[in-house]
């Protein structure tokens, strides 16, 4: 087997076996989950929308469990504190001196898998803690840094329903997630099963099919990946056209949108392909890769304005307007006037 041939194996063993252990326990989801898995081989971090009871909280605690990973749930309301995940020093006596000494309580960030539940009824000031960890790894508490866990993947979710008294997070904090998942209602014959299994005796036996050592190897190995240069300029083709008086941009963008997305897009785009790639059995990234992953690194990127707003129009529909005005083939993207403009740029 060539060595090209072993990456592809290892990361589709795991996959696979993930996937299995999921479905004993989540009826569904399947897009869902797959995302899911790309942002964590991508060593990225998720948030998912959607109303309550589609069982969020049930699929990444059953992940955390598949993965042998420590997981916590931060519920997060309008009184919680930074310390209250990050943790704090307490004054503990030492019973073999007689002395008080510091000791930092470990919050409950301090685990492989953190669900942050309705990030945006918590205060802006706890968000801040919760999206500093995410992008340095590591709280500060008393000016001393204290690492957190390896892997650490933070999904947290928001609640599209019941607006009032909530803090949304900003869009340029939202940047710090590599996609937003949009959970939506089971089909019928999915929540059937739902119904059928969640009203009975049935238990789940969920074990553990990849160790945290193994998730570290297969992250690095994506990074690995080849990717050609046609892909990465289809990936920046895309995320400049959505930048409001970006040269080449089409016109529907100065009409719908009032922000467009930034660098992180990009290299997003590019690392979650790979992963993608990977996860298909190919040792290669394509366009269609970059096109699968557009929508969820891309919809919480760009702003509309309020036009687009009163007539309906979604971040969404002006992504796949983008996908349909983007020339796939590396000739015609290539001679295209409006993208040389772009390239030029």
């Amino acid at each position: 087997m060539s060595e090209d041939n072993s990456v592809i194996e290892r990361l589709a063993t795991a996959v696979d076996g993930i996937r299995n252990q999921l479905k004993q326990v989540i009826v569904g989801q399947d897009e869902v989950v797959d995302q899911l898995l790309i942002s964590l081989f991508s060593r990225g971090h998720c948030m998912l929308e959607g109303v309550p009871g589609l069982a969020k909280t049930l699929l990444i605690s059953t992940l955390s469990r598949a993965l042998s990973l420590s997981f916590s749930r931060i519920q997060f309301t309008p009184d919680l504190m930074p310390a209250d995940i990050t943790g704090t020093d307490i004054i503990e006596e030492n019973r073999s001196t007689g002395q008080r000494e510091m000791r930092f309580l470990e919050g409950p960030l301090f685990s492989n898998i953190i669900l942050a539940d309705e990030i945006n009824r918590t205060p802006p000031k706890t968000q801040a803690a919760l999206l500093e960890a995410m992008q340095e790894r590591q709280v500060t508490v008393g000016r001393v840094r204290h690492q957190l866990a390896d892997p650490f993947f933070v999904l947290a979710t928001q609640n599209p329903i019941e607006q009032e008294g909530t803090y949304p997070l900003p869009e340029a904090q939202q940047d710090r997630f590599m996609f937003k998942v949009l959970v939506t209602y089971p089909s019928f014959d999915e929540e059937f099963e739902v119904a059928r299994r969640t009203t009975t005796t049935q238990t789940d036996n969920v074990s553990a099919v990849v160790a945290p050592e193994e998730i570290l190897a297969l992250q690095n190995l994506v990074r690995e990946v080849p990717v050609s240069d046609h892909v990465i300029r289809y990936a920046l083709s895309l995320v400049r056209q959505t930048r409001v008086g970006e040269k080449g941009a089409p016109d529907f963008v100065a009409d719908q949108l009032a922000w467009g997305a930034g660098p992180r897009a990009v290299q997003f785009l590019v690392v979650g392909a790979k992963a993608r790639a990977l996860m298909q059995h190919r040792s290669h990234v394509s366009v269609e890769d970059i096109q699968a992953l557009a929508k969820p690194v891309l919809r919480h990127r760009i702003v509309v304005n309020f036009a687009a707003e009163s007539d309906g129009i979604s971040s969404d529909d002006i992504i796949e307007q983008l996908l349909q005005a983007t020339p796939t083939q590396e000739d015609e993207l290539a001679n295209d006037s409006r993208f040389q403009a772009i390239f030029a740029s």
